[in-house]
């Protein structure tokens, strides 16, 4: 299954880190972050990977050019402005398949990402989202996900609300899509994929949720990146 890795953030959160390298080519645990992805997605013989890169981009298609030397095969689509994740994903909508995998390219699941990519091919969801159930806040990442009985989404709140008590999952980083969702996407205008186009999902019921429990790590401050570097290294 294709995987599309979104690395086109400005990893403001990280700065002054971030002010000359972009945020997948932090250096953790001994090597760019995202060669850590990759690695990992060879493993799986996850081969087929589209990056989405922005901010400081050309320095990702550098160093990793077409991915020969991690077994994989890389494609680019650079955005000249931000265009928020799903902008960045109607941009590069020439190169996608039919149905794909997405990964941020500031989050790490070590899970089988097959299993994501299966259940969608095996339900009427137009996308499923990892999700990750936290009741310790050991990702400290508030809850904001809500599932029904049976695993729909019933509910998403990027942000999270602290004592909302219908919130008991973590996103984790990880969704499988049917190309059918850049469908939802408005055209010509930085469009969120979570705070735009999840909510019609949601309505529609056509988001599913796949549990897992295998904890993720991201980069998303100084304290999450050392926590990363210590389960990576």
């Amino acid at each position: 299954m294709q995987v599309v890795i979104l690395a086109g953030g400005l990893g403001t959160r990280l700065w002054p880190v971030t002010k000359r390298v972009p945020k997948p080519l932090v250096p953790v645990a001994g090597a760019p972050y995202l060669e850590h992805q990759i690695r990992l997605l060879a493993r799986q013989s996850l081969t087929d990977i589209v990056v989405l890169t922005g901010y400081l981009g050309e320095q990702i298609e550098d160093c990793f050019g077409d991915g020969h030397q991690f077994g994989v095969s890389i494609r680019y689509s650079r955005e000249s402005q931000p265009l928020g994740t799903g902008g960045a994903l109607r941009n590069a909508r020439h190169l996608l398949a039919d149905s794909f995998l997405v990964i941020y390219g500031d989050s790490y699941l070590p899970i089988a990402y097959a299993s994501v990519g299966h259940l969608l091919t095996t339900t009427a969801a137009s996308a499923v989202m990892a999700v990750y159930r936290d009741p310790t806040g050991e990702t400290n990442v508030r809850c904001n996900v809500a599932l029904d009985a049976d695993g729909t989404v019933l509910r998403y709140d990027k942000r999270g609300r602290a004592g909302d008590q219908e919130l008991q999952y973590v996103e984790a980083g990880v969704l499988a899509l049917r190309r059918s969702v850049l469908d939802l996407i408005p055209p010509s205008r930085p469009v969120s994929l979570e705070e735009e186009v999840f909510p019609i999902l949601i309505a529609r019921r056509r988001l599913v949720g796949f549990s897992t429990h295998q904890r993720f790590y991201d980069m998303g401050t100084p304290e999450r990146l050392r926590a990363i570097e210590e389960y990576l290294a």
